[in-house]
């Protein structure tokens, strides 16, 4: 909600200042990844990346279970040290399938730190090509309509994703 306070402020300030008319381009950057070859292979790397790591976590948690189903059956007949031990390694196995997800899937867990490494360049080389159309197309803003600044209203002759995708010598 900032952002687009902070957005309609600078806007409101330019178009004020300025006598000339702006020239604004969006950019829907949702297509552009749809279509960009880079983004595909990085998503389908991720995409593997989270099977492999479900797999092993279906793994431990298989592991668990049939430990605890070993355990529910045999605890009446346990002593009390042993049932102790297999309490302890039932919870160390827990603690080691929460240590799992959170190493994977935690805020700066491997898909994370992933994600970053694989999307960065492409990240970076659809911003140069922005950069590029709007300086060809003598632009003073583009906006991206699938990020949190909506554009309610554009004229279809601002949209330069297609020329975007054209740079990047996309379909």
């Amino acid at each position: 909600m900032k952002r687009t306070i902070l957005f309609f402020a600078i806007f409101i300030s330019v178009a004020t200042v300025s006598f000339a008319q702006l020239k604004i381009g969006y950019i829907d950057s949702d297509t552009v990844m749809d279509k960009l070859p880079d983004v595909q292979d990085a998503r389908q790397k991720i995409d593997a990346l989270i099977q492999e790591w479900q797999s092993e976590i279906r793994a431990l948690e298989n592991d668990w279970k049939t430990k605890y189903d070993d355990y529910e059956k045999r605890k009446l007949i346990m002593t009390d040290q042993t049932r102790a031990e297999a309490e302890a390694e039932l919870i160390k196995l827990e603690n080691d399938i929460a240590q799992f997800r959170d190493k994977k899937f935690g805020t700066n867990g491997e898909l994370f730190l992933k994600q970053d490494e694989l999307m960065k360049p492409v990240q970076n080389k659809i911003f140069n090509a922005i950069k590029q159309v709007a300086e060809e197309e003598n632009l003073d803003f583009v906006f991206d309509r699938s990020g949190d600044i909506m554009i309610l209203f554009a004229k279809e002759q601002y949209d330069i994703s297609q020329k975007v995708l054209d740079k990047l010598k996309i379909d």
